[in-house]
């Protein structure tokens, strides 16, 4: 991804902001924190091993 344009938009589900990252590929990235957040106040625990 260096060099490349990296384009970011937010999706909004149910009234919350998911950040989506994308290198103009087909390997986009989703937020985990940001849909973890939906369910805990406390994403980091949330998301965890």
């Amino acid at each position: 991804m260096k060099g490349e344009k990296i384009l970011k938009a937010n999706l909004n589900a149910k009234g919350m902001q998911i950040a989506v990252i994308s290198d103009g590929s087909y390997d986009d990235y989703i937020s985990l924190t940001d849909i973890a957040k939906y369910k805990s106040e406390d994403p980091a625990a949330t998301i965890q091993n």
